[in-house]
């Protein structure tokens, strides 16, 4: 629809576009414009990182955050075993 207003009104800016699109849809102008950037993002109009990409960026962190925390568990149980066996061998 925002392409569509922006062929018809050549003479009409971006924002004057998202505006008008936004209150036929009753959506923000600022939401608007988030998804039209996306969407040209996706489709290489636009430089930056793909919703793919970025989607699997989050994953890959997600995954980190939850291997780092992992490791903590396991140093503080090995930690604690360590010094139970050394406290049992000096019994």
């Amino acid at each position: 629809m925002y392409q569509d207003r922006r062929r018809e009104k050549p003479t009409e800016s971006g924002s004057q576009a998202r505006r008008r699109v936004g209150e036929l849809l009753d959506v923000n102008a600022g939401t608007l414009r988030g998804w039209i950037e996306r969407a040209e993002i996706d489709a290489g109009e636009r430089p930056g990182v793909d919703s793919t990409t970025d989607a699997r960026i989050k994953e890959l962190e997600r995954e980190n955050s939850e291997l780092r925390r992992a490791n903590e568990i396991l140093k503080t149980a090995s930690a604690f075993f360590a010094a139970a066996e050394l406290d049992r061998k000096l019994r």
